[in-house]
């Protein structure tokens, strides 16, 4: 179990999964990227997050800990899913507030957005080359809101060529132990944007 640090569920704390690919947040994190959040994010009640790649859902509960209006959760294991489903009956967040989609991140995004995020949680499984293949996809699909804010979680030795993406604006880089926080605010985007595509 992890506990929730901050807003009105402070304390609380959800249920985690475990297994090869999942590690939830740890505190330290979880608290410093909130804290580079809360200087930018303004009114948490008006935001509309994406916790993708979600396993237990920890980054999405925090914002709605916060009192974001609503978080899509992204997230492919029937059992993670669960668990999410689970921790938001227990917080007792209504259906409005939590949606879930058990599905591959990569699948739904070539779906095309139902509705864009202000802000989105990206923390895909270490050491599989997922990440810069899903951003790519995420960003070309037209997902996020015009100064919407992109937070990844990766692994320490990833680093992102800051010129592949002229749509974003890098806002802070930092290192936690074997964890980098990547955090973006998205911009306006032209012919200057295309990109060599990635593979996955």
């Amino acid at each position: 179990m992890i506990r929730i640090t901050s807003g009105i569920f402070k304390g609380r704390r959800i249920e985690t999964t475990s297994g090869p690919g999942y590690r939830p947040a740890t505190e330290k994190v979880r608290e410093a990227l909130f804290s580079m959040l809360e200087a930018r994010v303004g009114q948490w009640e008006e935001i509309v997050a994406a916790d993708i790649f979600a396993g237990s859902g920890s980054l999405g509960f925090e914002a709605l800990s916060r009192g974001a209006r609503r978080v899509y959760f992204v997230e492919s294991s029937a059992n993670a899913a669960g668990l999410i489903r689970s921790n938001a009956r227990q917080l007792g967040l209504s259906t409005s507030r939590v949606r879930i989609a058990k599905r591959d991140a990569f699948r739904l995004v070539r779906s095309g957005p139902q509705e864009k995020f202000d802000l989105a949680f990206i923390d895909p499984p270490y050491k599989k080359g997922l990440f810069v293949p899903f951003l790519d996809r995420f960003l070309d699909a037209g997902w996020m809101q015009e100064n919407g804010l992109i937070a990844a979680e990766v692994e320490q030795d990833l680093s992102i060529e800051p010129e592949r993406y002229a749509e974003l604006e890098l806002l802070a880089r930092k290192n936690y132990g074997q964890t980098r926080i990547y955090l973006w605010r998205t911009r306006a985007c032209d012919s200057q944007c295309i990109r060599e595509p990635s593979i996955r």
